[in-house]
């Protein structure tokens, strides 16, 4: 999988700003987005749709799940795509120079100001600046961004003379701003003017079907810069890179698989290869943590990683199955055939099918071998099973059940088991 659009990155000013630009004047596309979720389609359908407009554009999103490469999209599509992209990393900036940076001074103006400086906001006259992490700027500073947005006139520190430009913005930020403006960090104002469009990038733990395209894009560039063969990635193994949790989203997905190729003496990546190298991470999102939100947001973070979780497992059993069934490794007695198709079902759906046809598990019908036995006894018989085969080990106990440790302390308290 080529790499569409090649680029320069000139790093200046302690890695706070890129100047990036086109290599070549092929026309861009947005395939350096990778993946075909539903999620990364809306997003491409979003940059196409904002990318010929000045209106200004809010990135939210977790670390490394991708809010830059959202920006470029936008600007390489835009009437200002032969300009270059200036992109300032807002956190990166000390408070006491953040204003000089972005407007620049006048020689004088300071004591080591000893000649004149334009800042940011002129060098990106008739392009686009990228605020990366804009909710680490300082307040000070905010209402004048303010004032450039409204008046596209700002003053140099030290200068006396208003300077006009024509700047396009695209912000990003990890934070919630809507939490950071209830807590007085951030202006309301800014954060209404910026807010015009937002585009959310998801974490990858939200679009598990984009890890094996990911991961064989990863692998492969990462082969080609080497000069070394492209593994083959078995089924398992990426079954578990997708119900991993991915903390640090498309970017330590990046890593891992450069890792996992870097330290693997054959030819193939199997699932006890990730699984060797996974258990030796040593975060586990899946531990309380302190938060400062309020407690309906903590409710709503449980409920949605539970759902995730759910979806996660579902589409690892999903691809399990079809994997199994190419093989021709179930038998006549599982109910499907090696040419018939695993059809996936709404949850709804199962959910009004059975509330309309409600099972009786004890049919005086059914035999005493074949009595169905409840689901939270299977999951207590499981879980039981498994602490003893780990002999209480309650780490690699979750591993091996496919869940969280968060999950598995709950399911203990549930079913009453020390």
């Amino acid at each position: 999988m080529a790499v569409d659009i090649a680029q320069i990155l000139v790093v200046q000013r302690n890695n706070i700003i890129k100047l990036s630009t086109p290599k070549t004047s092929e026309p861009y596309t947005l395939n350096s987005i990778i993946g075909n979720s539903s999620s990364i389609r809306r997003i491409k359908s979003l940059i196409k749709q904002v990318a010929n407009s000045d209106i200004s554009v809010l990135i939210t999103g977790e670390s490394g799940s991708g809010k830059e490469l959202i920006a470029e999209g936008i600007h390489k599509l835009s009437n200002r795509k032969s300009q270059q992209l200036i992109t300032v990393n807002c956190g990166a900036i000390p408070e006491g120079i953040f204003e000089s940076e972005v407007f620049g001074h006048e020689k004088g103006s300071f004591t080591s100001a000893d000649q004149k400086r334009k800042g940011y906001f002129e060098m990106a006259d008739r392009s686009a600046l990228f605020l990366d992490e804009i909710g680490e700027m300082p307040l000070t500073v905010q209402v004048k961004i303010l004032r450039v947005l409204e008046l596209n006139r700002f003053l140099r520190v030290g200068g006396s003379t208003e300077i006009s430009v024509d700047v396009r913005i695209i912000a990003a930020t990890n934070q919630d701003l809507s939490y950071a403006v209830e807590n007085g960090t951030f202006r309301s104002d800014l954060y209404y003017r910026l807010n015009a469009v937002t585009i959310k990038s998801p974490a990858l733990r939200e679009r598990p079907e984009d890890i094996p395209m990911l991961t064989e894009y990863f692998a492969l560039r990462f082969c080609e810069r080497n000069n070394r063969p492209m593994p083959q990635i078995d089924s398992e193994a990426i079954i578990l890179l997708q119900r991993n949790y991915w903390k640090g989203n498309v970017r330590e997905l990046k890593n891992f698989v450069e890792s996992i190729i870097t330290l693997s003496s054959g030819s193939h990546i199997t699932a006890y290869g990730v699984r060797e190298r996974l258990s030796t991470e040593s975060h586990s999102p899946n531990l309380p943590v302190l938060l400062s939100k309020p407690h309906q947001s903590d409710d709503q973070d449980i409920i949605l990683r539970t759902l995730l979780e759910l979806r996660s497992d579902m589409t690892g059993i999903k691809s399990l199955l079809q994997s199994l069934i190419q093989k021709n490794e179930l038998n006549a007695n599982s109910g499907f055939r090696g040419t018939e198709e695993v059809i996936g079902y709404p949850i709804d759906v199962m959910d009004r099918d059975y509330n309309n046809e409600k099972i009786n598990i004890s049919d005086p019908n059914t035999s005493s071998g074949d009595q169905i036995r409840p689901m939270s006894e299977i999951e207590r018989n499981q879980i039981v099973k498994t602490l003893m085969e780990f002999r209480g080990n309650r780490r690699m106990t979750a591993r091996a059940l496919g869940i969280g440790e968060r999950t598995l302390y709950r399911k203990l308290k549930e079913y009453d088991l020390k």
